[in-house]
């Protein structure tokens, strides 16, 4: 059994999944009626909407706990990146929506009113912020997460021992190794999904499909390639392509951006 385990872990995720996508269409053409094979998808998107409010609730509480010293500049500098980044990839999301529309067919229809002013925008996410941790993590209420993991992780950092802070770390180990397994069970939701899809609209749904997957990857491509390299040069004066390793085998305007502000923070030290 360890040996199938290894050798299914030693095949490319992109090609497992890949041949699960493949395998769902054939079924869901071949054999609509086996609606068993569905459940592998709910089982597979169950799992992570599970798993994902939990990992990133202690992954930042060990994170803060076991963050050096400096920690407000550097969140600073982290904060201002990603939202800028974030902006700049919305934009050039909401762009490409315009220059390709993709129409889809959806199966619920949403019934909840827009919020009616600024201040009830306000209201909700202040409430957000302040719901109940246990409830926040079952209903996946990702603002009300980071809020009381950001207040943990200040408490263990400021009242924690070191053995209670390592065991933080191993905590954030378990839940991100257990992220990994059902990642790799990746290729038996696609097939679910797939499946579902097929068996109930035909094979149609990879036209229009496959037209909103070639915009959203254009646009990860144009951010990746364009977007993010120029701010690396904006902010570094250098070639983000100059470390002669592959862009997607590192992200290596990252490393360069990440390195560079590690040298900075070590000099400050140092001056210190």
């Amino acid at each position: 059994m360890k040996q199938i385990i290894q050798k299914w872990n030693s095949i490319s995720l992109i090609v497992r999944i890949a041949v699960g996508l493949i395998i769902g269409a054939v079924l869901g053409v071949l054999a609509p009626q086996a609606t068993a094979v569905a459940i592998l998808g709910n089982i597979f998107v169950g799992a992570l909407k599970a798993i994902a409010p939990i990992l990133v609730f202690v992954l930042i509480i060990s994170a803060l706990a076991n963050a050096g010293g400096n920690i407000g500049s550097r969140f600073r500098t982290v904060i201002c990146l990603y939202m800028g980044t974030t902006l700049l990839a919305s934009l050039a999301a909401v762009i490409a929506s315009y220059l390709f529309p993709v129409t889809l067919t959806l199966g619920d229809a949403v019934t909840q009113d827009a919020p009616s002013g600024i201040w009830e925008v306000l209201g909700t996410l202040i409430t957000n912020m302040v719901q109940n941790p246990v409830t926040s993590i079952m209903n996946a209420n990702y603002i009300g997460v980071l809020t009381w993991a950001i207040i943990f992780g200040l408490g263990f950092k400021t009242v924690a021992s070191e053995s209670t802070r390592q065991v933080l770390v191993d905590i954030s180990e378990v839940v991100s190794t257990a992220v990994r397994w059902i990642i790799s069970l990746a290729p038996f939701g696609i097939l679910g999904l797939v499946y579902s899809s097929v068996s109930t609209s035909g094979l149609g749904i990879f036209a229009d499909y496959g037209k909103l997957l070639a915009v959203l990857v254009g646009c990860m491509l144009f951010v990746a390639l364009v977007i993010n390299p120029l701010l690396v040069f904006l902010l570094l004066r250098r070639n983000p392509l100059s470390a002669g390793v592959p862009l997607f085998e590192g992200e290596r305007h990252h490393g360069l951006l990440h390195q560079k502000l590690g040298s900075q923070h070590s000099r400050q030290h140092a001056a210190v």
